[in-house]
């Protein structure tokens, strides 16, 4: 009796493809991302840098604020506290910028014929170059406050690709259902405020009492975790790679399966 081999299904083969097609159009959405970037800041002095100095003062001042009402001292609450930022900057960004992905690019999208994760590959790596500019907060802060990861610092490394390929299936799938539900940006939007506040990003997770089961559901804990935890010199836990791998598999998953039977239905949502 021979072996099962594995197939993917027609859709998933044609969804992979598109991706594929779509990564190698890298120098067309680079390109795309970095006008985004500068045409959101013409004709200004400081350009891209605008976001990371208003990140930065609100870093300080925020610092300076709750390092008192916590009793924290601040060479370990402000590192802390600017990676939360920047991070959380970069997570919500990719969420809530990579539902309109398709809406957005409506123009391209009916006029010339692309794979359609080229739009979504222009949403991460907009993302992701803003990401770098505001990395230079924590830079300074580190500089600051003489914080050195050592090794466990090149951990942030697959923790960033994660973080990433996650933008990209978040983004493929949202950007799906939110060409044909004009509702879905408008909820996540909401979701998103919402777990800002229950995300520790201002607050410190050892400073709440009976925290495990708030921060174990979090998703968005577990993606924040695994690019601070090693910048500020700490091995993140077995189970939140695990949660984050879990989430990885489950959402490519599901992404290809939709986007696969779907996709060709965009131009006309849109």
């Amino acid at each position: 009796m021979s072996p099962r081999v594995f197939v993917f299904p027609p859709y998933c083969s044609h969804a992979l493809s598109d991706i594929v097609q779509g990564a190698r159009a890298y120098d067309l959405w680079g390109t795309l991302a970095w006008q985004d970037v500068l045409r959101r800041y013409r004709r200004s002095t400081l350009g891209p840098w605008w976001i990371t100095l208003s990140m930065g003062v609100l870093v300080g001042m925020l610092g300076a604020l709750y390092a008192g009402l916590f009793k924290v001292e601040t060479a370990q609450y402000l590192p802390f506290l600017s990676l939360g930022f920047i991070v959380w900057g970069l997570l919500s960004s990719l969420i809530t910028e990579g539902c309109a992905a398709f809406v957005a690019s409506e123009a391209i999208i009916k006029q010339v014929r692309l794979p359609l994760s080229v739009h979504v590959y222009r949403v991460v790596w907009r993302n992701l170059i803003i990401f770098f500019h505001n990395s230079v907060i924590f830079v300074v802060v580190a500089v600051l406050f003489a914080v050195w990861p050592g090794w466990a610092g090149l951990l942030a490394v697959p923790g960033f690709v994660l973080v990433s390929l996650n933008g990209m299936w978040v983004g493929l799938l949202l950007g799906l259902v939110s060409s044909r539900f004009r509702d879905v940006p408008e909820i996540v939007g909401s979701v998103m405020r919402i777990a800002f506040f229950v995300t520790p990003i201002i607050w410190m997770p050892e400073l709440m009492p009976g925290r495990a089961l708030m921060l174990d559901l979090n998703p968005f804990f577990h993606f924040m975790e695994v690019i601070r935890a090693p910048l500020l010199g700490r091995v993140p836990e077995f189970f939140v790679w695990s949660m984050v791998a879990g989430i990885s598999l489950g959402g490519w998953g599901a992404t290809l399966a939709m986007y696969g039977r779907y996709r060709g239905r965009v131009a006309y949502w849109v």
